[in-house]
């Protein structure tokens, strides 16, 4: 990105809203901008492969892998105003599993971009896809959106609600509800892991 030529269409910017770029308030801020919107695209100049292939091993667990809470920040494409939330991801390993830290930095790399949310979902879910070759993927994205608080509809308690659903989160409506039913799940981890849901299992709190 050429910053000075973001500089300078920030002072057109200023000038064009009645502005005087000149001011001590802003005459620092195209230079903010710019490197604001230095880092908020940084997406574009990181690779996926990158991010995920460093961290693959090859492991003997075919049980659903989930990271989430991913919180995230980006940039809605038609208005260049911010929407944020978070990212939950599933996946069901076939023979190997990437570093769990991996998980939130690819969302990183797509949300550090010019997006919309439906979009974002699904490429966080594809490069999954592509690059573990799982039995299946499971994407669950929450945001809001100030396009939708700040001007428009103004509707101040809205969100939106996307999902990508691959393989057996897609075809398997267990593998589906199961994902669903542990994002519900807050706080105690036990919680995820109750006894009472597992063969064999008791509510003392141990396996038998």
């Amino acid at each position: 990105m050429n910053k000075d030529r973001v500089k300078a269409a920030i002072e057109v910017l200023l000038a064009e809203i009645g502005e005087d770029a000149e001011r001590d308030g802003l005459v620092r801020t195209p230079e903010r901008v710019a490197k604001s919107l230095e880092f908020l695209t940084s997406g574009y100049s990181q690779d996926t492969a990158e991010v995920l292939n460093g961290a693959l091993f090859s492991v003997d667990y075919s049980e659903m892998v989930i990271v989430k809470d991913i919180d995230f920040y980006s940039l809605c494409e038609h208005h260049l105003l911010p929407f944020f939330g978070k990212c939950h991801i599933a996946y069901l390993p076939r023979d190997r599993v990437v570093g769990l830290s991996k998980i939130p930095r690819l969302v990183d790399v797509f949300s550090r971009r010019l997006q919309i949310q439906e979009r974002l979902t699904n490429q966080i879910a594809q490069v999954i896809e592509d690059t573990l070759h799982p039995l299946g993927v499971g994407v669950v994205v929450e945001a809001t959106h100030l396009c939708m608080l700040m001007r428009g509809v103004e509707k101040q308690n809205s969100f939106a609600l996307t999902s990508a659903m691959l393989g057996a989160f897609r075809n398997d409506a267990r593998t589906r509800s199961e994902f669903l039913e542990l994002l519900k799940l807050r706080g105690d981890m036990r919680a995820a892991l109750n006894p009472a849901r597992f063969p064999g299992g008791n509510d003392d709190g141990a396996l038998s």
